[in-house]
């Protein structure tokens, strides 16, 4: 299967919306704790049995901690610095004219960054600072900051359907519900009783709504009635950095952990457990399904690799 070594740590793995052979990589140096960072924009091999190729690098004088493809232009991305700034990036052009934009809001580290689907001009960012912002490409200024979460936010993400909802997932172990034309938040779950660390929407239920705790467990939520969850999928041996739901069956959900694996669950099924991959060997903290090729997924961790694979083959075949 495609691999890519990094000389940084991966932190966040996205496949373009636009084509299906393109990815984007979210780096960091000393494991995100102090240094560098670099996007690496790659490209998948004619042939499983070839590397991944890079088409571009971006560098960054902090860690790379996230990245969104733009839903409007096909060479934009939008990535989440470790010295809170938000930049954005052109990857069709050098990086002698890149980034774009920097976007200096936020008082901490950027974790996370969400391209809005259905309205495509906007995006959010959620950080350390305990904040939400909401920017479009055409302001240089953020349009509105949502505080109410007492701690980090890790994560953010807009619901597929409503074009002004959103998600967000936080250290204070909430998930908070907003909707940008209201005041506050309009639903709190009170997801775990550790930290929260990576939400995700359904692409079939807009009602429903998957987290990733601390705690080692991922559940799922139906906001309609959420006192109590509608699964928990328990399997991962630490704690689960990211979760997403497959963007082409309703039941279908990926997530990655500290444990180093990979796991894929149907949570409609008692056996929610459906594949595992142990390929990594440091945290695996970065994890997508290509919207545009079913069951393609993406993988990086801490040992500077990046993997692309299908479901239900091993990610180190050659």
């Amino acid at each position: 299967m495609p691999l890519f070594k990094t000389p940084f740590n991966g932190y966040s793995v996205k496949f373009s919306p636009f084509y299906e052979s393109r990815l984007a990589v979210a780096t960091a140096q000393n494991f995100g704790i102090l240094g560098n960072g670099r996007v690496h924009v790659l490209s998948l091999p004619p042939s499983p049995s070839l590397p991944l190729s890079e088409l571009v690098a971006f560098d960054t004088a902090d860690g790379v901690y996230d990245l969104a493809w733009s839903e409007s232009h096909d060479s934009l991305l939008v990535a989440a610095i470790a010295d809170g700034s938000v930049k954005l990036f052109d990857t069709a052009l050098p990086p002698t004219q890149n980034p774009l934009r920097s976007l200096q809001e936020h008082t901490r580290e950027v974790h996370s960054v969400d391209y809005n689907p259905t309205r495509r001009d906007s995006f959010i960012t959620s950080s350390w600072d305990d904040t939400i912002k909401l920017w479009t490409l055409d302001r240089p200024a953020s349009i509105r900051t949502f505080k109410e979460h007492a701690y980090c936010v890790y994560s953010a993400v807009w619901n597929p359907r409503h074009t002004d909802v959103f998600a967000s997932a936080s250290g204070d172990c909430t998930v908070r519900i907003w909707d940008v034309r209201e005041p506050g938040s309009t639903m709190i779950i009170p997801g775990h009783d550790f930290e929260i660390l990576s939400c995700d929407w359904n692409k079939y239920d807009d009602c429903c709504i998957a987290t990733a705790s601390v705690d080692k467990s991922i559940r799922v939520w139906d906001v309609r009635s959420y006192r109590t969850p509608i699964a928990v999928l328990n399997g991962h041996g630490y704690a689960v950095r990211k979760v997403k739901f497959s963007p082409h069956h309703r039941n279908l959900m990926v997530s990655c952990s500290y444990d180093m694996t990979v796991c894929m669950w149907d949570f409609m099924v008692e056996d929610a457990l459906v594949g595992r991959y142990d390929h990594h060997t440091e945290f695996a903290v970065g994890v997508d399904m290509s919207v545009l090729v079913e069951g393609l997924l993406a993988s990086t961790g801490w040992d500077e690799l990046v993997y692309v694979w299908q479901h239900g083959t091993d990610p180190r075949a050659p």
